[in-house]
């Protein structure tokens, strides 16, 4: 009688949609699900990285403006030479920008870690000379994302959010035409085949 108990309490269990497994205490891949339609978050894919304390630092990685360093800085004579648009990186501090560079070491001063071989930058003078070094590796972004502790944890478990693995490849990928498309298109594949 007791197993007969037990049995609808295991078919539901079976049944039961399965939860995303998701580790944020790495850099991770945000991918908006189709249902946010927030500015400046929807149709988004951000990268985010725990900067300590269950809060997360991001930026938006899909969204250039019609800005270019250029345009911002019209007296630094290499900003002129980077013809890439700046990027959104997120509505804090939209002041202020960051230079996400590929190199095998960090570029010093204020700088982080976001993926192997994949480093943000945010103190100015790293900024300027990246931008006067190699700016062919790097994207630019005005502002960032700041989640206050367990905040994105929140919004993860609210589903707002498809959590990917971060992958640098498409950190730096040269246009994100249609990015977001691709990939909220492959997450939805993958929970339907769950």
């Amino acid at each position: 009688m007791r197993i007969l108990c037990l049995l609808p309490a295991m078919i539901l269990a079976l049944c039961a949609p399965l939860a995303e497994a998701t580790d944020l205490t790495q850099t991770v891949l945000l991918v908006a699900k189709r249902e946010l339609h927030d500015r400046p978050y929807g149709a988004s894919i951000l990268i985010a990285k725990p900067i300590g304390d269950a809060r997360h630092v991001g930026f938006i990685m899909n969204k250039p403006t019609n800005m270019t360093l250029g345009k911002l800085f019209p007296k630094h004579g290499p900003s002129q030479k980077v013809i890439d648009p700046v990027y959104l990186g997120g509505p804090m501090g939209p002041e202020v920008i960051f230079a996400m560079v590929k190199d095998a070491k960090s570029p010093g001063g204020r700088s982080m870690q976001l993926a192997n071989g994949i480093y943000l930058a945010y103190d100015s003078a790293v900024v300027d000379h990246i931008i006067e070094t190699q700016p062919q590796q790097a994207r630019f972004f005005a502002g960032m994302v700041l989640w206050a502790p367990t905040e994105l944890d929140e919004e993860v478990r609210r589903g707002l959010w498809y959590v990917l693995d971060a992958q640098p490849d498409l950190f730096l990928r040269k246009t994100t035409d249609s990015l977001w498309e691709e990939l909220v298109g492959r997450c939805e594949r993958k929970a339907n085949t769950i």
